[in-house]
């Protein structure tokens, strides 16, 4: 008997009934006043996109396990569902599919007027090789980012230590020890709609 096979596309995250849980990597200068804190420094800009994503092995591959420059520190941010359904509510697909839009003009208009953006990439495995399926990123532009940041963050961790140990276990070929300690991620239910393409 195989395996189902997984949705082409499917948000999957760690969530509770109120939270969903998103990462992104920064330099320590963003990084620790944010987990400090519990919230977004006056340096981390809200006037440009930032992009969030549910699956902690796309953030992975992403910020190379946190050892890229300027990513050095990943965090785990804990978002409301409700701002994270308003965010996928009022997103666009980043680039024109033809057969998802009428045409290309349509398209650069709808972009032009929404909040975020919705890019499907392929998933990840432990050694960060792509999946036959994808994963979400969400792109907040600048208002959809305010809200992110002001309204919708309920904490913020710092998962460098988490990232640092689950990639030593890669490295050594320990991979039954490495995916022990990854979060547990479910695909996502909500009444949102984020494009697909």
């Amino acid at each position: 008997m195989t395996a189902p096979t997984r949705p082409q596309h499917e948000i999957r995250a760690q969530y509770t009934d109120t939270t969903v849980t998103v990462y992104q990597a920064y330099s320590p200068l963003i990084g620790r006043p944010a987990v400090r804190d519990g919230h977004f420094p006056d340096v981390w800009k809200r006037d440009r996109m930032t992009w969030i994503k549910p699956s902690f092995l796309w953030m992975m591959y992403r910020c190379g396990w946190g050892t890229k420059e300027g990513q050095e520190t990943v965090l785990a941010v804990e978002i409301t569902r409700e701002g994270f359904a308003w965010a996928l509510n009022h997103a666009e697909l980043s680039h024109y599919v033809r057969g998802v839009h009428p045409d290309r003009a349509t398209w650069q208009r709808s972009l032009r007027r929404s909040p975020a953006r919705v890019q499907w990439d392929p998933e990840r495995d432990l050694r960060l090789n792509p999946l036959p399926y994808r994963s979400l990123q969400l792109g907040l532009g600048a208002e959809a980012a305010r809200r992110y940041a002001d309204e919708w963050t309920v904490s913020i961790r710092d998962v460098t230590p988490l990232a640092r140990e689950i990639h030593g276990h890669v490295r050594a070929g320990r991979l039954d020890e490495a995916r022990a300690l990854l979060p547990a991620e479910s695909p996502y239910r909500t009444d949102a709609t984020p494009p697909r393409g």
